[in-house]
């Protein structure tokens, strides 16, 4: 039986390297490929993770013909009313990790509420319309400062619940076993072997 063709539907380099170790061992009889380069890159124009992640796997499998997956993350702060949420990743204007990030410390200042959570949602979409979506999140909280040089985005601010060190400070095996990201998939793909008829 030939291994069933799965386009990954982002562009962030960051990205494309956790979910290769986050769902490798969820592969087996897929064939992960990477978005085209001529694949459009669709308005995420969604009010919420789900929403977004829907957008960006059903363009790739509407331009590949492609069953595609997707997901769509971020950072929602308490104290901030859940901002920067779906806005994430163009907080600051710029789509500068280190932007986005200063701009987050800057709006908190010394609120004593430091409550975050990182969400993902990740969706599959088949060539014929099917969907599947799971969204999950990471709880913890914000630290004052930066720490650490693993990991990406809002990584270097954000301490998990129960854990001392921020998630940068993580090594990506430690990451990749407990973070919203892993949750998500990891509940995603027993579906989607299924809708892929892998059972």
């Amino acid at each position: 039986m030939s291994p069933v063709r799965l386009v990954l539907a982002t562009r962030n380099a960051h990205k494309v390297t956790e979910l290769a170790a986050i769902l490798g061992p969820l592969l087996d009889g897929i064939v992960l490929e990477p978005l085209p380069d001529a694949a459009p890159d669709p308005v995420e124009d969604g009010d919420d993770f789900a929403a977004n992640a829907l957008i960006k796997a059903r363009s790739a499998a509407a331009f590949t013909g492609l069953p595609a997956i997707a997901d769509d993350s971020g950072i929602s702060v308490d104290a901030l009313g859940g901002a920067p949420g779906v806005h994430s990743a163009r907080y600051a204007g710029t789509r500068d990790d280190r932007d986005n990030l200063e701009l987050l410390l800057a709006n908190l200042g010394e609120t004593a509420d430091r409550r975050a959570a990182f969400w993902c949602a990740a969706a599959l979409v088949l060539p014929d319309g099917a969907e599947l979506v799971e969204t999950h999140e990471w709880p913890g909280e914000v630290l004052p400062a930066p720490a650490g040089e693993h990991g990406f985005g809002y990584d270097p601010i954000f301490r998990p619940e129960g854990e001392s060190r921020s998630a940068a400070e993580l090594s990506p095996a430690e990451k990749n076993a407990v973070s919203h990201r892993a949750r998500a998939f990891t509940a995603l793909m027993p579906r989607a072997r299924a809708a892929l008829g892998l059972g």
